[in-house]
């Protein structure tokens, strides 16, 4: 056998070993050793504009540009959380209570600022600026 086709049938053979879809959107699921889970199939990636309310109670991302009229999900993780906005108007999206292990949408119709934060943890601040 040549150097050359030893080497690729080398690479295809790595490649086989490490194929098949892995990560949090793979098909399949197949469990980890050690207490990790397998995924569940077929998950879906979260929606375009979602803010995380993360368990390291930070916002994420903490600033989110969108156009008028977009949909915006907050996916508040296993710690509880809330989201208050701040500077109410009449445009101003309703508040979210006090949750966990949920996602929320809220509609932005008009442009402007949307500062808001968490009241359980007031040092967690965002804003979702609308064009």
């Amino acid at each position: 056998m040549s150097v050359t086709r030893y080497i690729t049938a080398s690479f295809v053979i790595a490649l086989a070993a490490c194929g098949g879809a892995s990560g949090p959107y793979a098909s399949g699921g197949g469990g980890g050793g050690g207490g990790g889970g397998g995924g569940g199939g077929n998950q879906t990636p979260p929606p375009v504009n979602t803010i995380n309310a993360t368990p390291s109670l930070v916002f994420t991302p903490s600033t989110l540009t969108v156009n008028s009229g977009e949909t915006v999900t907050f996916a508040i993780g296993s710690v509880a959380h809330n989201v208050i906005f701040d500077n109410r108007n009449a445009a101003t999206p309703n508040d979210i209570p006090d949750n966990d292990n949920i996602s929320i949408q809220r509609t932005f119709s008009t442009a402007g600022t949307y500062n808001y934060h968490c009241s359980i943890h007031p040092f967690m601040t965002g804003a979702v600026i609308v064009r």
